[in-house]
């Protein structure tokens, strides 16, 4: 349609999102400006009003909200086949072993398994899903050759790490529970679900806060984003994961609610290590993909039902 640009599309899908010509040309580079241009351009194009340009913060019509649908349905489809041009020239790749943490076995790792799979012609390929402490095992071990998973803290040799994306810690709560904003729940309610032991997310939630929940008795210890999520919508308690683990649970989401957490902020990093002999543009174009991948179909999807996390869960381009 003439007049209709794909950086029109970014423009008014940034502004949907913030209700902010200055957030919306931090968030696509252009000035405030340039961003109110983009979007009279669009709506000259559609021959209608998108926004509501008589209220702060900036407010979809009915038409802007109708049309927001299918700009960010079309754009997540051009972003996913970029994302898929990037690996396509991996046909003089031999063999390939890649382990993925589990957060992602919903989503992210049967596209980026399709994805490998076309561009990585008359190669042995091997994938696994495991925990981030597993994983950090096998790639230190030589086991794997490529490894996607939250950075545990140890230094590692000869291995090269290509981050990803940042993942903040946040707190989970069974939809129309009250929330206190300086402090975690009350003991004495409804109890604390653990992740289990032995799982890299549990020993970092126990670094950062342990003062705040040694109170609070061990009685269910979890290993599965899924079944945690699943116990907080049935109102058996309540929990603290991350914007990548609870974007997993779409079919609890109307049972819960999410709020930042009553501390200082922390986040865990999501990375990819590779061999030191595979630091090549192999793993560097996988990061890309990976980028992509998690901005598409996490991030972008988590900052608009989680807004607070605006300035915390992002990409990681070094």
């Amino acid at each position: 349609m003439k007049g209709i640009t794909l950086r029109g599309l970014e423009v008014f899908e940034a502004l949907a999102a913030s209700g902010s010509v200055a957030q919306a040309a931090e968030q696509t580079g252009l000035s405030q400006p340039a961003v109110s241009q983009q979007l009279r351009n669009l709506e000259t194009a559609l021959e209608t009003d998108l926004v509501d340009h008589g209220r702060r913060p900036m407010q979809l019509t009915p038409a802007g909200t109708l049309f927001l649908a299918r700009a960010e349905a079309a754009l997540a489809e051009l972003r996913l086949a970029q994302s898929e041009l990037t690996v396509m020239d991996l046909a003089h790749v031999r063999s390939l072993s890649i382990g993925i943490i589990d957060d992602f076995d919903d989503n992210l790792t049967p596209r980026l398994t399709t994805i490998l799979a076309d561009s990585l012609t008359g190669c042995q390929f091997r994938m696994i899903t495991a925990s981030s402490n597993d994983l950090t095992d096998a790639i230190a071990e030589k086991r794997l050759h490529l490894a996607i998973s939250a950075h545990t803290g140890r230094a590692l040799d000869n291995v090269v790490e290509y981050p990803l994306a940042q993942d903040p810690f946040m707190l989970v709560v069974p939809r129309g529970a009250q929330v206190d904003a300086d402090t975690l729940p009350d003991p004495r309610g409804l109890p604390f679900l653990r992740y289990d032991a032995d799982q890299l997310i549990r020993q970092q939630i126990e670094d950062h806060l342990g003062p705040h929940i040694e109170d609070h008795p061990k009685r269910f210890e979890i290993g599965s984003h899924l079944a945690l999520m699943a116990m907080v919508a049935r109102k058996i308690g309540w929990t603290i994961t991350t914007p990548l683990g609870y974007m997993r649970a779409h079919r609890f989401h109307e049972n819960i609610t999410a709020h930042p957490l009553p501390y200082a902020p922390f986040s865990r990093r999501i990375s990819l290590f590779a061999s030191d002999d595979w630091a090549d543009d192999v793993p560097r174009n996988i990061a890309a993909t990976m980028r992509q991948l998690i901005g598409t179909q996490m991030i972008d999807p988590a900052l608009t039902e989680l807004p607070f996390l605006r300035d915390q869960l992002r990409i990681l381009r070094s």
